[in-house]
């Protein structure tokens, strides 16, 4: 990697409160999450949230105890420099929060005070882009924590000029140990989003690449790799479109270490170009299987992305993928089937499904525009257990005792009884009058936590 930049400082910010006596160390990294480093295991094992939706196969499971029933505010972090839309992350005693001014912040996770934090630059304003719905774009995408190198690995997106950098920081104290340039080779970085959660395997940080909202320019989809060593490009792969066929959604890592991505819509409607399609790559990123929809022309015409989510890596070897038609498609995860191969298909949820999933043996909660959906996965067949109220659900979180959601629309955290979907926890709405969209909880050491725009707030029990 390039040398250090010109650092700069990270502290607390002015406006947080005064900072505890002790800062509360980072705990120490134990072999299971030393293993998040390469290809994980359908179980999650860290107790910790150090990627998005948990681990690489994204399951949305958190390990240790929680009591919905007696879950109350435990606190509210001051507000930070920016909206925050990646998933917060946890590690040890401390709460890791991405924003869209280019920082990232260190809370206590008892407290909520900031502990550190580092401002990487200026980010890239509205004006400066040719379409899109985020003002300033700094980080996006959830950035992914190494354990056992002490190190998170976001992207920033800086304004002079307009470009991604993937960086990594010290855990404990900030400090920026590397940067580098992480846009495609030969791509226009104006018209790409940075959107989907990094995902870290194979020793090897992975970068997502779709479009911005409106599909604006030429771009592609694209996944840039870097290896954790020395920073050095490891490969990318284009989603061979004309132009579209973005990848904003997490990419899973399966058991080997294969990724599955999924892509949105791209331009064609007459030669199949890998737009609407689950894609499973090498970990040098070789196209090695697909799936797509007999209608995928039809659904590019439509704007219907196939990848409004990721594919759902189930336990028992089978993918659910689920687009903004809102049909659901059971697949194999070692044989995707090309065009029109699905084990099964059908209608299951009316308002289409954005952002993730989580998934726990046979069982998948797919967030829905209509409502988060149960959704019970066989070897053949899958079929709808319930639905919870009707809300724009973000991608959930299970523990052993309930389903956590997010409401899109007033950033109201839920908690469901996972057998039929009762409500055991409401939160009150956020103060945000324009929250950010697809929003997820995480969950870590009894708490759950959540962003509200421009502040953290963690629940659990006192």
């Amino acid at each position: 990697m390039p040398a250090t930049p010109a650092p700069v400082a990270a502290t607390a910010p002015a406006a947080a409160p005064p900072q505890p006596a002790a800062v509360s160390p980072v705990a120490s990294p134990s072999a299971s999450a030393a293993a998040s480093a390469s290809a994980s295991p359908a179980a999650p094992a860290s107790p910790d949230w150090l990627t998005y939706q948990h681990d690489a196969a994204r399951s949305g499971r958190a390990t240790g105890a929680y009591n919905p029933a007696s879950t109350t505010l435990l606190w509210e972090s001051d507000p930070l420099d920016g909206q925050i839309y990646a998933q917060v992350l946890v590690a040890g005693a401390r709460v890791f929060v991405a924003t869209e001014n280019d920082t990232i912040y260190a809370l206590d996770a008892v407290t909520g005070r900031a502990v550190w934090s580092q401002h990487l630059g200026e980010p890239v304003p509205r004006s400066a882009l040719p379409c899109g719905n985020i003002d300033p774009t700094g980080i996006t995408g959830t950035p992914v924590i190494d354990s056992a190198a002490g190190v998170l690995y976001a992207v920033d997106y800086l304004r002079q000029p307009p470009h991604h950098e993937l960086v990594a920081l010290d855990l404990n104290s900030g400090a920026v140990k590397s940067h580098q340039s992480i846009d495609p080779p030969g791509a226009n970085p104006l018209p790409l989003q940075q959107r989907g959660a990094l995902a870290l395997a194979n020793q090897t940080v992975y970068v997502p690449f779709g479009g911005l909202f409106g599909d604006c320019g030429d771009y592609h989809g694209w996944i840039v790799a870097a290896s954790l060593a020395d920073g050095a490009e490891r490969g990318a792969y284009q989603v061979p479109t004309h132009r579209e066929g973005a990848i904003w959604s997490a990419p899973a890592i399966g058991p080997t270490g294969d990724l599955y991505a999924a892509t949105g819509n791209g331009d064609s409607t007459t030669d199949f170009d890998q737009s609407n399609t689950v894609l499973r790559l090498s970990p040098q990123l070789k196209l090695l299987d697909y799936f797509a929809p007999r209608d995928w022309a039809d659904m590019n015409r439509r704007d219907a992305d196939l990848g409004s989510t990721g594919p759902a890596l189930l336990d028992n070897g089978l993918v659910l993928q689920i687009g903004k038609t809102g049909i659901g498609y059971l697949l194999r995860s070692d044989g995707l089937g090309k065009i029109g191969g699905e084990i099964m298909s059908a209608s299951l949820c009316a308002g289409g499904a954005y952002g993730g999933a989580a998934h726990s043996g046979s069982m998948a909660y797919v967030a829905c525009r209509d409502g988060l959906y149960a959704v019970r996965v066989q070897a053949q067949a899958f079929n709808v257990m319930w639905r919870g109220p009707q809300f724009s659900a973000g991608a959930p979180v299970i523990t052993d005792d309930a389903v956590w959601t997010l409401d899109d629309g007033t950033s109201s955290l839920y908690a469901f009884n996972p057998q039929d979907g009762s409500v055991l926890f409401r939160a009150p709405a956020g103060q945000a009058s324009n929250p950010p969209h697809f929003l997820s909880p995480a969950a870590a050491g009894g708490r759950i936590f959540q962003s509200r725009g421009r502040t953290i707030a963690a629940y659990g029990t006192k």
